[in-house]
């Protein structure tokens, strides 16, 4: 029994001795490990990249067959391209990245070399299709950071985050060109809700991205660091440099970040060496037939994309991707001015036609969206209990008269057609939303003052219209009775005041016989 407790002791004595051997066994393999890294930006076998970027595993095919595809069928001709591609050596990678004329460093290293060959020997049909999407999109980008005084090869990180995809979506949620989280978007000033999600628009979301970028680099400091905080937040590049012991390069923090955002600066300096010096790897980008003249008109009405397409006769898929934005079609207008891309050429024809384009199957396309009431009983039901008609304005009508004939307020009329008064000018044509009642309805021709024959529908059973006649005719026949009632007291005053007049003079008389 002795020999069983000593052998014990013994035991416990040894086994926190091999812990903490093994514990500094662990401590300095780590610390050779962030020594290696540390030498990554000059020449190492270090070939590690981390966790390759989603959009890279995109199927190309799946992007060309969109509508896009009609408009990326256009080769270089003067490009020929090889798929098998002479092996680079390093010296011309890194004279190449050296007069790339840039602010952020283009540094080389083998993960950079190993990003590179992704793009040009795996990724080639992808890098076509960028650099097409390019075409479209970059002056827009190009534009916006010089705004803000950015270095424009900024708009290379756009490649990592979407593929230049304005519709892009991630397994964790991030939409659009610059891939923002519904948070963030908001944070940085991005509409978001159930009709509009500015992250799809590729002008506000580089807005946004423009004030993160700034603000990163008011942060930091150094432009690597942005873009790493860019992929995984600043509290993770903070953390990094916490656990690297203060050291901010980020090959130096390299091995605390996390898998994904250690390749995100690497795919970073591939994408922009790859779209600067894609012909020495002939690859021939796929050039876009697409027009970038657009202008932009603003929306003060409830509108849909079909009926801007349908009137101005614009291809309904060339709006949605001008305008991305509006995930459900619907230009909420009537809430506040919505911006609206068009081809130059249609944008006069836009402005001369707006109530044309306001009123064309407007019942169609916007029904789900237009005023609903509930009926007066309380019964509701699916269908829509609304009807839009037009109404040409007459001498002397105001909107309370208007909308008294109708049973609507004012207030209504007014936020119907974007009006600021109650003053309306005869002539105008104004839309006006009356309860129906959930009943069916047939056309009823009417006649307008100015002559034009309009069909309206209406109601058979119109409660609340029939209601305000109701009222009205009322509150006049009680006005006509109270008149009434006070012309018979007048006359009766009048009447008790004569007979009082005659008894004084026949008083009077009798006291002068007297």
């Amino acid at each position: 029994m002795k020999k069983i407790l000593f052998a014990l002791f013994s035991l416990s004595l040894l086994i926190p001795g091999r812990a903490l051997a093994q514990d500094d066994d662990d401590r300095n393999r780590q610390m050779e490990a962030a020594e290696d890294y540390s030498i990554l930006s000059t020449d190492s076998t270090y070939d590690d990249v981390g966790l390759i970027p989603e959009v890279l595993d995109e199927n190309v095919r799946a992007l060309l067959q969109s509508w896009h595809a009609k408009y990326f069928s256009q080769s270089d001709p003067y490009c020929i391209d090889h798929d098998e591609n002479a092996p680079v050596p390093d010296s011309i990678y890194r004279d190449r990245l050296s007069r790339m004329p840039t602010i952020i460093p283009m540094e080389y290293n083998p993960i950079v070399r190993n990003c590179i060959s992704i793009y040009a020997d795996r990724r080639r049909e992808l890098v076509r299709y960028v650099m097409g999407m390019a075409d479209l999109y970059f002056p827009l980008f190009e534009q916006v950071l010089d705004q803000y005084d950015l270095p424009l090869e900024l708009k290379y990180l756009a490649i990592i985050e979407s593929n230049l995809n304005p519709r892009a979506y991630s397994r964790a949620g991030a939409a659009g060109i610059w891939q923002f989280m519904l948070p963030t978007g908001k944070l940085y000033g991005l509409e978001i809700n159930s009709l509009i999600d500015e992250r799809l628009d590729p002008i506000a979301s580089t807005h946004a991205a423009c004030k993160y970028f700034k603000q990163m680099y008011a942060t930091f400091g150094d432009w690597y660091l942005v873009l790493a905080s860019y992929n995984c937040g600043p509290g993770s590049v903070n953390k990094a440099i916490r656990r690297a012991g203060g050291r901010t390069s980020f090959w130096e923090i390299y091995p605390y970040l996390p898998r994904e955002t250690r390749s995100y600066v690497p795919f970073y300096i591939a994408a922009s060496y790859i779209m600067t010096y894609h012909c020495e790897h002939n690859i021939c980008p796929i050039r876009t037939s697409l027009s970038v003249a657009t202008d932009t008109v603003m929306v003060n009405k409830l509108m849909h994309l079909r009926q801007v397409a349908d009137v101005l006769n614009v291809d309904i898929e060339m709006l949605r991707t001008f305008n991305p934005q509006y995930k459900r079609e619907i230009i909420p207008g009537h809430i506040k001015p919505c911006p609206l891309k068009l081809p130059v050429a249609a944008t006069y024809a836009y402005i001369d036609k707006q109530d044309s384009i306001c009123n064309y199957r407007a019942d169609e396309y916007l029904a789900a969206y237009l005023p609903k009431r509930a009926s007066d009983d309380g019964e509701g039901d699916s269908e829509p209990k609304t009807e839009m008609i037009r109404y040409t304005v007459k001498s002397g009508e105001n909107l309370y008269t208007i909308a008294n004939k109708y049973g609507v307020t004012a207030q209504s009329i007014r936020k119907w057609n974007n009006l600021r008064t109650n003053r309306v000018p005869r002539g105008k044509r104004l839309t006006i939303y009356i309860d129906t009642g959930g009943v069916s309805y047939e056309g009823r021709s009417t006649d307008d003052s100015d002559g034009e024959r309009t069909t309206t529908a209406r109601s058979a059973s119109t409660r609340k219209y029939s209601a305000a006649k109701a009222r009205t005719a009322t509150a006049r026949k009680a006005a006509a009775s109270r008149k009434k009632k006070k012309t018979t007291a007048r006359k009766s005053t009048r009447s008790t005041t004569a007979k009082k007049s005659t008894a004084r003079k026949k008083t009077g008389k009798a006291r002068k016989r007297r």
